[in-house]
């Protein structure tokens, strides 16, 4: 015999893994703390500033 399925309860947990899946996804993108992002930040700057004062040609810097 075939098993008795509420529809309801089906799509509201399929929603809910959804949401769950999406989570995650941004936890990863956007789930970076203040100070993480001002570490990066500082270590492009540095990064940026050593290619500028190694620049052999008399070209402007870009940016």
């Amino acid at each position: 015999m075939a098993e008795i399925v509420n529809l309801n309860q089906r799509r509201k947990a399929a929603a809910r893994a959804e949401a769950g899946r999406q989570a995650a996804v941004n936890r990863e993108k956007f789930g970076r703390t203040k100070a993480e992002k001002a570490r990066d930040a500082e270590a492009e700057a540095r990064r940026n500033a050593l290619l500028d004062g190694a620049r052999q040609d008399g070209a402007p810097p870009k940016g």
